[in-house]
């Protein structure tokens, strides 16, 4: 009797186990997409690092799920970003611990987003001896990112912005263009019009 009780408590809490997951996951998405594309610059630095204690906690809340440590590493990434110079080294090397750990755990999740920050990183941060940037490692990336979502937001935009730094501005203006026709995400609409907006930026630079 005790077995079959405890087996009809562990399938009610599932679902409010997730719930609480995609809850807090929404939250912190929410807050970063606010801090990233609506708050002035000179008050991003703090904002970003208040959210990367969230994103610390959400780790610790489910750590055998890939979710938090993807979002720990876009949080810890622009964080980086916003603080700049020498000081967002030890910020991006945390940033690629968070999203490879994520990648070992399940490199679909989330549509690949692990593939497609990590990626992202790797031709943004300096290479040796400063950082760890490699931009062939960043191009293997994005496209195994493609390769999961190919019509996907980011990871059109952010193969697109790479192509830009290599130089390879016609095929960038395929993908920068993608991301202009990408469907929205469900309670993405804050970073979804931020996102197609840096797309447009790229293209009328070209």
């Amino acid at each position: 009797m005790k077995r079959v009780l405890l087996l009809v408590f562990c399938l009610a809490a599932q679902p409010l186990w997730a719930g609480a997951l995609e809850s807090e996951l929404a939250d912190i998405q929410h807050r970063w997409a606010e801090i990233q594309y609506q708050l002035p610059d000179n008050e991003k630095e703090e904002a970003f690092e208040k959210l990367s204690g969230v994103a610390e906690q959400f780790v610790a809340h489910y750590p055998d799920r890939a979710e938090p440590l993807i979002w720990q590493g876009i949080v810890l990434s622009t964080y980086a970003g916003a603080k700049g110079g020498l000081g967002a080294l030890g910020l991006v090397k945390a940033a690629r611990k968070s999203l490879e750990a994520a990648l070992a755990i399940d490199p679909e999740t989330l549509e690949g987003s692990a593939y497609t920050s990590l990626g992202s990183l790797y031709y943004q941060v300096p290479g040796w001896p400063l950082g760890f940037g490699d931009d062939d490692k960043a191009r293997e990336l994005l496209q195994k990112a493609l390769a999961i979502n190919p019509d996907g937001l980011d990871a059109n935009f952010f193969f697109g912005d790479f192509l830009l730094d290599q130089g390879e501005t016609g095929r960038a203006r395929t993908y920068l263009q993608k991301v202009l026709q990408a469907p929205g995400r469900t309670g993405r609409s804050v970073a979804d019009a931020g996102r197609r907006e840096e797309a447009r930026n790229r293209l009328q630079a070209l």
